[in-house]
C-alpha cells in the first residue's frame, strides 16, 4: 500500500494536496482507507479532470449560436419502424434477429450503475418495484425477458442458444445487484451468463477545481456517466469475454425503462441487415418542448443534441407530413456492433467530451463539519453512452412506439410523470392491449362484460388490470391458446403455471 508520504507528493503534483487535511486526525482504518482511495487517483489525470472541471463550469451554458443552421434531420434510408414499415420488412428484420440470436451472435449490456435516489430508496433502481400484481422488480422483469427471447429464438431454430447479459454497476451498486442476484438465484439465468462489471468513478469538483471531501476519510466521488461504458469494457476485458462467446452484436439499454425488450429480435435484425455499425431505437417526441434529446445530424454526422440545446423555433419545425422535423427522441436503447466497440476502445474513447452536472455535493469545512448545502455547489463530470455516435460508420434508427417500449423510471409518486406509477400503468396497459388482441374479455365487479376498445388515455389505468409474464409472451405473441374466446374476471396474472391451467381447460 502507498505510504502517507506517497500519497502526499502525488495529490501535490495534482495541485489537490487539500485532500488529506485532515489525514493526521484520522484512526489508523480510516486513514488507510483514504490512502487507498487517493492512491488510486492518477496525478496527471486527476489535476486534467480537476482543471477541465472547473473550466467547463466557467463557460456559458446556453447552446452553440449556429446549432439551429447545422442541424438536419436523419436521412429517411437510415431509419427503420416498428410500427410504419411494411410488414414482409418487419417479418425479414425479425427473421434474422432470431437467426442471430440463435446462432449466440447477440448479447444484452444493461447500464446500471444508477441509484434510486429520486425515487426515494437508496439502493439500485433495478431493485425496484413498481406495484405490479406479481411484485417483480425491474430486473426480474428484464431477466425473463432474455429467458422467453432464448426460448423463442431456440424453438425457431431447433437449437438451444445463449444470451449473455453484462451489467455495467459502480461503485454504488455492484454490491447490492449481485447481492440481490445470488438472493434471487439469478432469475433462473446461468450465473456464468451474467457478466457483471464497474464503472469508473470521478471526484466531484467545486467551481474553483478543488475535489471534495464528503468526510474526512472519504473523497466525494460519482459514477462517469453511462458513457464511462466504453473505459470499463477496456478495464474489465468484457469485449475479450464476448468474443469468447462468439458475440458479434450487443443490445445495450438503460435500466429504467420498464418496458424495454432486451435482445429485440427486430431491432437487431434491422441493424444487421443494414449492416450498422451502430443504432439507436427512438421515440416520437410527445410535444415540441419534451425534455429528450434528439437523434439528429449536426454538419452531416449522427448525434443526439440535448433538448436544452435547440431553440423554440428549430423544436416547432414540421416535417411535409405534420410530424415535428426534429422528433426523433433518444430513449438510451442502442445496438453496436463489437467491432465498432472495439474501435471505440482503441481510437475514439479518449476523444469523447465530457458534460458537466450542477451538483448539491455534501462536504467538510475547514474545521471538518459536514455540510449539507442547500444550492449547488459542485460539477460532476460525466459521458454519455451516445457520445459515441459521430464516430459510426454507418449508423440507423428505428422507431418503435411509446406505448409499447418506453416508460423510464425516474421520479418517486406523486409526480405526473415517470414516476412507479406511471411506469406500472404503462405496462398494465400494454398487457390489457395484448390479451384484447388475443381476443380475451374482461367482466366488471358485477360479472358484466368490459368494453374491448384497447385504446387507452396514459394517464389511466386500464378498465381491468391484466399482467403477463414475459416468461409466456415476450411482445404480446402466442397468447391466443390461452386467452382467445375466453372472460376474466379482473385481475388477471397470467404466469406459467395460470398459463398451464388454461392450456388444459
Amino acid at each position: 500500500m502507498a505510504s502517507e508520504q506517497e500519497v502526499r507528493a502525488r495529490l501535490q503534483r495534482a495541485g489537490q494536496e487539500h485532500l488529506l487535511r485532515f489525514c493526521a486526525e484520522l484512526a489508523p482504518r480510516p486513514r488507510a482507507a483514504l490512502l487507498a482511495e487517493l492512491a488510486l487517483l492518477e496525478p496527471e489525470a486527476l489535476r486534467e479532470h480537476c482543471q477541465r472541471a472547473a473550466a467547463a463550469c466557467a463557460r456559458d451554458p446556453g447552446p452553440p449560436p449556429d446549432l439551429g443552421a447545422r442541424l438536419r434531420p436523419l436521412p429517411p434510408e437510415c431509419v427503420g419502424s416498428a410500427s410504419r414499415s411494411d410488414p414482409d420488412a418487419r417479418r425479414r428484420w425479425e427473421d434474422e434477429g432470431f437467426r442471430q440470436i440463435a446462432q449466440n451472435k447477440v448479447a444484452v449490456l444493461l447500464l446500471a450503475g444508477g441509484q434510486g435516489t429520486r425515487l426515494g430508496v437508496t439502493y439500485p433502481k433495478g431493485m425496484y418495484c413498481v406495484g405490479l400484481p406479481s411484485q417483480k422488480t425491474l430486473y426480474q422483469l428484464q431477466a425473463e425477458r432474455i429467458r422467453r427471447v432464448e426460448q423463442l429464438a431456440s424453438k425457431r431454430h431447433g437449437t438451444r442458444c445463449t444470451v449473455p447479459w453484462y451489467i455495467m454497476t459502480s461503485e454504488f451498486t455492484l454490491g447490492p445487484t449481485a447481492e440481490f442476484f445470488k438472493k434471487h438465484n439469478f432469475f433462473h439465468l446461468d450465473p456464468a451468463n451474467v457478466v457483471m462489471f464497474e464503472q469508473r468513478m470521478l471526484p466531484a469538483v467545486t467551481f474553483d477545481g478543488q475535489a471534495i471531501l464528503e468526510r474526512k476519510d472519504k473523497v466525494a466521488m460519482a459514477p462517469d456517466g453511462n458513457g464511462g461504458l466504453y473505459c470499463a469494457l477496456s478495464d474489465h476485458q468484457v469485449l475479450e469475454d464476448m468474443a469468447c462467446r462468439g458475440v458479434a452484436f450487443v443490445h445495450v439499454y438503460c435500466v429504467d425503462n420498464i418496458l424495454v425488450r432486451l435482445a429485440d429480435p427486430l431491432f437487431i435484425g434491422f441493424c444487421v441487415l443494414q449492416g450498422a455499425d451502430c443504432g439507436a431505437k427512438v421515440v416520437e417526441k410527445a410535444y415540441p418542448e419534451e425534455p429528450v434529446g434528439v437523434v439528429c445530424q449536426v454538419d452531416g454526422v449522427p448525434q443526439v443534441v440535448e433538448y436544452s440545446e435547440i431553440s423554440p423555433e428549430t423544436a416547432q419545425l414540421r416535417a411535409p407530413d405534420g410530424s415535428l422535423l426534429y422528433g426523433a427522441g433518444n430513449i438510451c436503447n442502442h445496438f453496436f456492433t463489437r467491432d465498432f466497440l472495439h474501435a471505440v476502445i482503441r481510437e475514439f474513447e479518449p476523444l469523447l467530451k465530457p458534460h458537466v452536472a450542477i451538483k448539491k455535493v455534501p462536504y467538510m469545512d475547514e474545521e471538518g463539519n459536514l455540510v449539507k448545502p442547500l444550492k449547488p455547489n459542485g460539477v460532476k463530470m460525466e459521458k454519455f453512452v451516445f457520445d459515441v455516435f459521430p464516430f459510426a460508420k454507418n449508423f440507423v434508427a428505428f422507431e418503435v412506439l411509446r406505448e409499447e417500449e418506453f416508460s423510464p423510471l425516474k421520479n418517486a409518486d406523486p409526480a405526473d410523470r415517470d414516476s412507479p406509477s406511471t411506469a406500472r400503468r404503462a405496462l398494465l396497459a400494454q398487457h390489457y392491449r395484448w390479451a384484447l388482441q388475443a381476443g380475451a374479455r374482461f367482466l366488471d365487479t358485477h360479472g358484466a362484460l368490459l368494453p374491448t376498445s384497447p385504446g387507452l388515455p396514459g394517464s389511466e389505468d386500464p378498465p381491468a388490470i391484466c399482467e403477463i409474464s414475459p416468461l409466456v409472451s415476450y411482445s404480446g405473441e402466442g397468447l391466443e391458446e390461452y386467452l382467445q374466446g375466453r372472460e376474466f374476471p379482473s385481475p388477471l396474472i397470467l404466469d406459467e403455471a395460470q398459463a398451464l391451467l388454461l392450456q388444459e381447460s
